[in-house]
């Protein structure tokens, strides 16, 4: 539980994960790899920010905009792995920026997620990363991430996998000795 503990160092209290806005499933895990997808920024019980960054959101607001998609994201990684520790790696962050034509600040304003992170998960929260500038986004938010998660097998699993491996081992020991 030390991520967890992290979160309660730097203040942080994640909210329920957000439904989907259309069909589609907030994470969808295939081998060790969970994939996220694409959340905006919004808290419960707020409207959605609409706008684009450049003309109606500065880039510090947008940078804060993407730190609270980056939290929405964190909130999913705990719904569906029950412990943020089995977060091996953040793997790959798509950060859009719903913005002006002229706005060439991408890279700064996603780094609110980046930035976030590192801050929760150190180095395993470092990643490979595009920041790319949209001429919209859906419902006219102004940032959207999606995130690739490389994770560690379940402690149970892990367990249980490292026994079936051992009983597989002392099996083939035992077949060998009776060869002899």
């Amino acid at each position: 539980m030390k991520t967890e503990r992290r979160l309660k160092e730097l203040g942080i209290e994640l909210t329920k994960p957000t439904s989907p806005m259309a069909n589609y499933v907030n994470a969808v895990r295939t081998g060790n790899l969970l994939y996220l997808a694409g959340k905006g920024p919004g808290l419960p019980g707020h409207p959605l920010p609409v706008g684009k960054v450049g003309s109606d959101f500065t880039k510090e607001q947008g940078y804060e905009y993407a730190r609270q998609t980056g939290l929405s994201l964190i909130a999913v990684m705990k719904a569906e792995l029950g412990d943020l520790d089995r977060v091996k790696r953040i793997v790959k962050l798509l950060g859009m920026v719903n913005c002006t034509p002229d706005f060439g600040e991408q890279p700064e304003v996603i780094n609110g997620c980046s930035d976030l992170f590192v801050s929760v998960f150190g180095d395993r929260g470092r990643h490979a990363r595009s920041a790319v500038g949209m001429g919209s986004l859906p419902r006219g938010i102004p940032v959207e991430i999606e995130v690739i998660v490389e994770i560690n097998a379940a402690p149970g699993r892990a367990i249980a996998a490292a026994a079936r491996k051992s009983a597989q081992k002392a099996k083939r020991k035992s077949a060998k000795s009776k060869r002899r």
